[in-house]
C-alpha cells in the first residue's frame, strides 16, 4: 500500500508540473501570433539599410514607389520569437505593362546577413494581367545566443528588402504600392539556450520613426527568463520523487522474511 501511495504521488506531481509547462511550450498552429504593435505603420520606405523605415510587429507599413526601386523597412525581434514577414505589392494597370515581373522579399539581421526562410514564397512571378503579388518569409526562431561563426537569428533589428528582380525595361518606373507586415509566434523554451547577448545586434527602434531620423538605442530585449526553467525545475523534482519511490520499492518491510529458530 505504501508503494502504491508513493507511485500515485509521483504520477500526480508529474501531471501537475508538466501540464503547465507543456501548455507553455506547445508549438501548434493554433496560438495567435505575438503582435507588439497595432494599426498603421510608416507610410514611406527607405532606399537603403541606413534609411530603412521602422515599424513594430503587428503594424502594416506602406509605401508608394516605382517599379525597380529597392524598398527597405526594419522591425525588432526578440529571443524566443519566430517572425513571419509578409509583403503585398499592388501592380500598375495591366494595359501599361509589357510583360510579367518577378518580385523578391529578403530579410537581413542587424549585421546585414541575409536570413534563410523556413518556408514561404520569397520570390514570385506576377503575370502581366495580375493586379497584386504577395510574398512571405517565415524565419528560423530567434536565439538568445549563438557561436560567432553561426548565422543564427539573434535578438535585434531585422531589415526587410522588397524589390522587383526581373521585369521588362519599359515597365521600370511604373508606380506601385507596397505593404509589409511582420508578426511572430512565441516558440518559448523549446529553442532556448544558455546565455544571452549583452546587447541586441542593433537596438530596437521606436515606433513611428521615418527614414533619416536619429534613432536612439532602446533596451527592449525580454531578458534571461524562458519557460525552459519550468522543465528544469519539474525534471529535478520528478527525479527526486522517483528516487524516493525506488528506495521504497527496494527497501522492503525492513524485517527479515524468516525468524531464525531459537537457540
Amino acid at each position: 500500500m505504501c508503494v502504491a501511495r508513493v507511485l500515485t504521488t509521483v504520477a500526480l506531481c508529474a501531471a501537475a508540473l508538466l501540464g503547465p509547462a507543456r501548455a507553455a511550450l506547445a508549438d501548434t498552429p493554433s496560438p495567435s501570433p505575438t503582435e507588439s504593435g497595432s494599426g498603421a505603420g510608416p507610410t514611406v520606405a527607405g532606399t537603403s539599410f541606413r534609411t530603412a523605415a521602422a515599424f513594430e510587429q503587428g503594424q502594416t507599413a506602406t509605401a508608394d514607389a516605382s517599379s525597380g526601386d529597392y524598398l527597405y523597412w526594419v522591425f525588432p525581434a526578440d529571443a524566443g520569437q519566430r517572425p513571419t514577414v509578409r509583403a503585398k505589392v499592388t501592380l500598375p494597370d495591366a494595359a501599361a505593362r509589357h510583360g510579367g515581373s518577378t518580385w523578391q522579399l529578403d530579410v537581413y539581421d542587424g549585421l546585414r546577413r541575409r536570413q534563410a526562410c523556413m518556408y514561404g514564397m520569397q520570390t514570385r512571378v506576377a503575370a502581366q494581367d495580375a493586379a497584386t503579388v504577395e510574398l512571405s518569409c517565415t524565419m528560423r526562431p530567434v536565439r538568445a545566443l549563438a557561436e560567432t561563426w553561426a548565422n543564427d537569428p539573434l535578438p535585434g533589428s531585422y531589415y526587410v528588402r522588397l524589390t522587383v528582380s526581373d521585369a521588362p525595361v519599359t515597365d521600370l518606373g511604373l508606380p506601385v504600392t507596397a505593404e509589409v507586415r511582420a508578426v511572430s509566434k512565441d516558440v518559448g523554451g523549446a529553442h532556448a539556450v544558455d546565455g544571452s547577448l549583452a546587447e541586441p545586434l542593433v537596438a530596437g527602434v521606436p515606433t513611428g520613426t521615418q527614414p533619416g531620423d536619429d534613432v536612439a538605442d532602446t533596451e527592449w530585449a525580454s531578458g534571461w527568463w524562458s519557460d525552459r526553467w519550468l522543465w528544469t525545475a519539474a525534471g529535478g523534482l520528478l527525479g527526486a520523487l522517483a528516487g524516493i519511490a525506488g528506495y521504497v520499492l527496494t527497501r522492503g518491510s525492513g524485517r527479515p522474511s524468516r525468524v531464525p529458530p531459537a537457540a
